[in-house]
């Protein structure tokens, strides 16, 4: 499957493609539920003024409100896959604006719900809550809002606010745009003499090249492409930056970060945390830049050094099925109705969208509507790096379908915070799998490697986008301009601080931020962190501790949203309120680099 040349959509075969069809079997059930949605907002527009005249009216205002956001947000979810399978697909395009249109002006319509009940004394709705049995299920959700009290508007300021929704929407849509179909970063030739194309999928694989030239080439390739745009991705950005100050400040927030916290509750603390403990263990972060340098021979080592594989083992690759198979072979400890739910999915519920082709969205993620499968989207290459993008996107999957079960519509889904401990579980489960059954020596200096590497992409690199995006937030807060010279210095600097002497300075790296899709999802990064730190506690349980401890990680997947993201955490026995999970991981790190050390003193 995996040729030099991207294949066009129609190519790829049908069996190696999410079934999307089982969301809409054709686009007039996917028009029909806009509609439907949309004429069920109308309904609850005709409740205004009425919702809090008794806990019955208040019931089947949130009943309404349920039903519309339900069927609207399906179709949009449905078109948002369709772009992505081939973002120059411009039937698809049409069909994302249509459902994004329909998703603004719902919002708009529905926007003066949250302030009316809001306007009503709290004590009024608790008391709502103990007169109708029916609104126990809304319990979360209303305590929920009332804790947003003092940031929500009026219900017309809300209703102008709603109606610009897609508008406000428009930097992260421009950016996908730009960096998946309109940049083209042209063929290398590998170290094999073979020509192929330089994609978003493809970059980090060149990069793991043991040709320097290759490896070299395709660093250079893609950053000059970005040092053209980067202008014009510097004025997308700023003014997403700016989008996000000026909503926390319509909304009363002290800052843009407290307002991207305080939905989900998130103590400020917490991500002050997380940057200042990976700061108090960057001197391992630096010794294994050393290392890495020692062990690859280099006189000066530079940023398109630092993902080659240290260690020598066979190039293994491994065919989708392969991946799988090694996927639930490690996921055994979650217990048999996991891995088999899992496999069927994949094998003949065909959750996974596999391959590149060309226009498709870059990246991984596990996406779909309550209503639908926990589908996957992938650009599976064949190497062990794809079968821990598969095992990880499945833990989100996994996370969807078993939420799902349980929780009803309102709370069937996640906050980022709590999902990334889904998936990196799973990550952690695999690690310590492949660990564990091996007693070659490269093969164990080639995974502890792979394992540094991953606290190295998980915690301290989204680390270092979360300060980039504290830093560039409360610039602009402070009334300073993001120019391009101030994003690529700043990016710059922090680059420089997280690798340490042992990386040579370039002038191409300062445009890596304007490659990064998350910046455009404010202060989401962080929680990969934090996610990866709470992760490798549970996963430690869930070894050493036996059922009762999977039991407890299972109840806290069939959670949803239902509490806040501290409080559900707690019940797989992790409290993130504290710096312990994030210092603890940062120790397994300190070991790995003092055992990777002694493992490659004669390499």
């Amino acid at each position: 499957m995996n040729s030099d040349k991207q294949k066009l959509r129609s190519e790829i075969s049908s069996s190696d493609k999410w079934n999307i069809e089982a969301m809409y079997a054709s686009e007039t059930g996917f028009s029909d539920d806009i509609s439907s949605g949309l004429q069920k907002a109308e309904s609850l527009a005709a409740m205004q003024g009425h919702i809090m005249d008794s806990p019955a009216s208040l019931l089947n205002a949130l009943i309404t409100y349920s039903e519309a956001v339900r069927k609207v947000e399906r179709a949009y979810i449905y078109a948002h896959m369709k772009r992505d399978e081939d973002n120059s697909d411009s039937r698809c395009t049409e069909m994302y604006g249509k459902a994004s249109g329909a998703l603004t002006t719902l919002s708009s319509v529905v926007s003066f719900l949250d302030p009316e009940i809001l306007a009503a004394e709290p004590s009024l709705v608790v008391s709502y809550l103990r007169e109708e049995p029916g609104l126990e299920m809304f319990r979360h959700m209303l305590m929920t809002l009332l804790r947003r009290r003092e940031h929500t508007l009026s219900a017309a300021e809300e209703n102008i606010i709603a109606s610009y929704g897609e508008v406000l929407r428009a930097p992260g849509n421009i950016f996908t745009v730009l960096n998946n179909v309109d940049m083209h970063f042209g063929a290398l030739t590998d170290s094999d003499g073979k020509e192929k194309d330089l994609t978003h999928g493809t970059y980090v694989r060149f990069l793991e090249s043991r040709d320097r030239s290759v490896r070299r080439s395709a660093y250079e390739h893609l950053y000059s492409e970005y040092q053209q745009l980067n202008n014009t991705i510097s004025s997308i950005y700023s003014n997403n930056v700016r989008r996000n100050v000026v909503s926390a400040r319509l909304r009363r927030y002290g800052s843009a970060i407290e307002s991207a916290l305080s939905p989900d509750d998130i103590p400020l603390s917490v991500y002050d945390n997380l940057i200042d403990a990976v700061h108090a263990h960057m001197p391992s972060m630096h010794r294994y830049a050393d290392i890495r340098k020692r062990v690859l021979g280099l006189d000066k080592m530079y940023m398109y050094d630092v993902y080659v594989p240290l260690a020598e083992v066979s190039d293994k690759r491994y065919i989708f099925e392969e991946a799988l198979d090694l996927a639930c072979c490690a996921l055994v400890p979650m217990g048999e109705e996991y891995v088999s739910t899992f496999r069927k999915g994949i094998l003949e519920e065909r959750w996974v969208d596999r391959y590149e082709n060309i226009g498709k969205t870059s990246g991984a993620y596990s996406f779909g509507s309550y209503d639908s499968y926990p589908y996957i989207l992938m650009n599976f290459g064949g190497t062990l790096r794809d079968v821990f993008t598969l095992i990880h996107e499945g833990g989100h999957s996994m996370h969807a379908w078993y939420t799902r079960q349980t929780q009803p519509y309102i709370y069937g889904d996640h906050s980022i915070f709590t999902a990334e401990v889904a998936s990196t579980v799973n990550e952690t489960l695999l690690i310590s799998y492949l660990i564990d059954n091996t007693e070659d020596p490269d093969m164990q200096a080639y995974l502890i490697n792979f394992y540094i590497d991953q606290f190295k992409g998980t915690v301290f690199r989204q680390t270092m986008f979360a300060e980039f995006e504290k830093a560039a937030h409360e610039y602009a807060e402070s009334g300073g301009a993001l120019t391009a010279e101030w994003l690529n210095t700043e990016y710059d600097r922090l680059n420089s601080v997280y690798f340490g002497a042992a990386v040579e300075h370039d002038d191409l790296i300062k445009y890596e931020w304007s490659r990064i899709p998350h910046f455009y999802n404010a202060f989401y990064v962080y929680q990969y962190a934090t996610g990866f730190s709470a992760a490798n506690a549970i996963a430690q349980k869930i070894l050493h501790e036996g059922p009762e401890a999977r039991e407890n990680y299972i109840s806290f997947l069939r959670s949803g949203s239902s509490d806040t993201p501290i409080e559900l955490l707690k019940i797989a026995g992790v409290d993130m309120s504290t710096s312990q999970p994030v210092d603890s991981a940062l120790k397994v790190f300190d070991d790995l680099v003092d055992r990777f050390d002694k493992l490659t003193k004669g390499l």
